[in-house]
């Protein structure tokens, strides 16, 4: 059986000749292929450690099940895919709206549980019938929208939670992630997160020391006197142990509330999908559903034993770009780091200790990015939004995303914010191109450009027949 675990050596395995790449199925030498997987866990520590902070979930079981969930979708998808799984971004609103209704943890990862069931089914059934199902349910319009009132909906969440913690840490963190992601390159502007948060660490040490303890509302909300940086619990953290492990509760309330975040995924899986083949030169079509469905199981078994969701990272096409090392070798080993960091609880108490001044300045460029990620879906897909039929259920349904609006249906049930927003888009978009005039029906492009090749002759990447 072909599980994509052998790899030819790439020339003489030190560096790729001018204008070469490496391919998933070669690899460099073994220090070589290490050293590139530590980099690639260094890529996506920003954002797969804020990710499960900001969702209050134990930031050392998100680390080691993203290197599980790696795995899972290394050996799925047979190795033609390079990829990284980490925490996704996406569900941050779903865990705050569902904390502030009453939930807990156990019912985040319940909720998110569902999620990755019904990503699961999603890769079944594109894996079957292709992804024309996916474009015939969500164009890019809807995808566009549900992307960004995920991401938009967040707003209220840096602006009363981490920014009121420390406001000028919050700033001056602001000021230079933004620098970084603007101003480095390569490698360095795609780890502009985790440079943001050591930068946000030293700042916060350096008020204590010059300052003192802050006057402000804490994490728990509670205004106190206080020190920015509180290390207490890195002392009292072992070297080596096991993170805290827990089961997943199931509410309807918040299963609904997460499932939206299903669109997004599919959205991000596609995208990186078509990144990779591009970037590599492979038509990698027939393996989209693959990819999908891996997605969802790793999220099933991250989200089964108390921890966050999983997806396909950018960041880390980033870094195969900037290198042109695409050997899936280097995500076993990243996987690897992942597992024995997600080992020492020390690292986590580290993560956990991150100041939410400095939280604040860093969500306040990640939320609006993934809010306007749904605008580059747009763009890059030709929408038109003159169009009233694109127009009307996008602006509603982005209002009221973002305006937390509710429905009331009964004292016990009452969808509002991500779930009525998307749910508004979704059927307001059909129910208005089912009755609009036949001129305002303009075609749509499949996912994005050049997809056109997903069809049901694309098959374990082969180019469909002429």
């Amino acid at each position: 059986m072909d599980l994509g675990v052998r790899w030819k050596l790439h020339g003489d395995g030190r560096t790729p000749a001018p204008g070469a790449v490496v391919r998933p199925d070669e690899r460099l030498s073994w220090p070589r292929t290490v050293g590139l997987g530590a980099q690639h866990v260094v890529a996506m520590f920003g954002a797969s450690f804020v990710a499960p902070v900001l969702m209050g979930l134990d930031p050392n079981l998100a680390i080691m099940m993203s290197g599980v969930a790696t795995v899972i979708f290394l050996l799925a998808t047979k190795g033609r895919v390079p990829s990284y799984l980490g925490c996704s971004l996406s569900f941050v609103g779903v865990a705050a709206v569902i904390r502030a209704q009453g939930g807990t943890s156990a019912t985040v990862t319940g909720a998110v549980f569902v999620v990755g069931v019904v990503l699961f089914l999603v890769g079944v059934a594109v894996q079957r019938f292709g992804a024309r199902i996916i474009h015939a349910a969500m164009p890019p319009i809807v995808t566009g929208a549900v992307v960004m009132l995920i991401g938009f909906n967040l707003a209220p969440v840096t602006a009363s939670v981490y920014w009121p913690q420390d406001q000028w840490t919050a700033l001056l963190v602001m000021l230079f992630t933004g620098l970084a992601v603007v101003c480095l390159r390569g490698f360095w502007s795609r780890v502009a997160i985790f440079l943001g948060l050591l930068f946000g660490y030293g700042i916060s040490w350096l008020f204590d020391r010059v300052f003192g303890q802050i006057h402000s509302v804490d994490g728990a909300g509670r205004m106190t006197d206080h020190w920015r940086l509180d290390l207490s619990g890195v002392g009292k953290a072992d070297w080596i142990g096991l993170p805290t492990f827990h089961g997943p509760s199931f509410q309807w309330s918040a299963i609904l509330v997460a499932l939206p975040v299903v669109i997004a995924l599919v959205a991000e899986n596609a995208g990186h999908v078509k990144a990779v083949g591009e970037m590599t030169g492979s038509n990698l079509d027939g393996k989209l559903g693959t990819a999908i469905s891996a997605d969802g199981i790793g999220s099933m078994l991250s989200t089964a034993v108390g921890g966050p969701p999983n997806t396909t990272y950018s960041e880390n096409i980033g870094v195969m770009a900037a290198t042109r090392v695409y050997s899936t070798a280097a995500y076993w080993c990243a996987a690897g780091f992942a597992l024995l960091f997600g080992l020492c609880p020390k690292f986590g108490a580290i993560v956990a200790a991150i100041p939410g001044g400095v939280l604040g300045g860093i969500t306040v460029i990640l939320y609006g990015m993934i809010g306007l990620l749904g605008a580059q879906i747009w763009t890059k897909s030709g929408v038109d939004l003159r169009n009233p039929l694109n127009l009307v259920p996008a602006a509603a349904g982005i209002i009221i995303g973002i305006g937390n609006v509710t429905m009331k249906f009964t004292d016990t049930f009452s969808l509002s914010g991500i779930a009525l927003g998307t749910l508004v888009v979704i059927t307001g978009y059909h129910a208005l191109r089912a009755l609009a005039p036949a001129h305002l029906k303009t075609q749509e492009p499949l996912l994005d450009e050049g997809t056109s090749s997903y069809d049901e002759d694309a098959s374990d990447g082969k180019p469909p027949a002429p």
